[in-house]
């Protein structure tokens, strides 16, 4: 009876490790990757996320997929220009069959981070069109709160507000973030203090996103990147001895 009371305990056991990683989509086992993937998912830690992330890739540890993860929780911590660099430098010890989707992720990598150029100008029209364009992409919480930013900035309270609320009613991925859900409480309480009725929409004019604005954006900051010389982070000097 011991016996068959121990392996009821042990099956029991694995059938809630198996559920949990159902649940939080997370992998098996125990290297820096799935360390790195616990911190991401499972205990919302995206700095120690970042650590594990580079450990794992220091290590050989699923270097391609380490690396793609790592470009987003980056991207959400507004690093975009550490995740180019490392998705840059590194790229090379991935297969070739995942060199396609390292480009994707570069080129949302770009389109961020120039919303982010004309934000910084500031430009926020220009960056609103980029940012649309990327979010009917691959939309997300960090477009959608940069989107909402932009157009506080223009005035355009009613729209900033649906924004917002698809990042409040977790509606975007992402969205579960707790530093993402404090940055959209912040924008939500500034466009109340200046909008409090938020009344029903006005006949503003809408920007045609159908264009080749964007595009010939795009194609300018590219330019000004390609022609940058690159400056090497110090960490990927730390990390580059395989």
């Amino acid at each position: 009876m011991e016996i068959g009371a121990t392996k009821i305990s042990l099956l029991q056991e694995k059938l809630e490790k198996d559920l949990f990683h159902v649940v939080y989509k997370v992998p098996s086992g125990d290297g820096p990757y799935v360390r790195a993937k616990h911190a991401q998912l499972v205990y919302k830690d995206p700095e120690s996320a970042v650590v594990w992330f580079w450990t794992a890739i220091n290590s050989g540890d699923r270097v391609c997929s380490a690396l793609k993860d790592m470009a987003v929780v980056l991207k959400q911590l507004d690093r975009s220009e550490q995740a180019i660099e490392a998705i840059k430098s590194f790229r090379g010890f991935c297969p070739k069959n995942a060199q396609e989707s390292l480009d994707n992720v570069l080129i949302d990598l770009y389109k961020g981070n120039l919303g982010w150029a004309y934000m910084k100008k500031p430009n926020y029209m220009a960056a609103e069109v980029v940012y649309r364009k990327a979010q009917m992409i691959d939309p997300d919480t960090n477009k959608a709160l940069n989107l909402g930013y932009c157009l506080i900035k223009q005035a355009r309270y009613e729209e900033a507000y649906l924004f917002l609320q698809d990042v409040l009613q977790c509606k975007l991925p992402g969205s579960d973030d707790l530093k993402s859900r404090n940055r959209a409480e912040e924008l939500l309480l500034e466009l109340e203090s200046k909008h409090p009725s938020l009344p029903t929409f006005s006949n503003s004019p809408q920007l045609n996103f159908e264009n080749d604005f964007v595009e010939a954006l795009e194609r300018m900051m590219m330019n000004e990147w390609a022609t940058t010389r690159s400056r090497r982070l110090p960490i990927f000097e730390e990390i580059s001895q395989f």
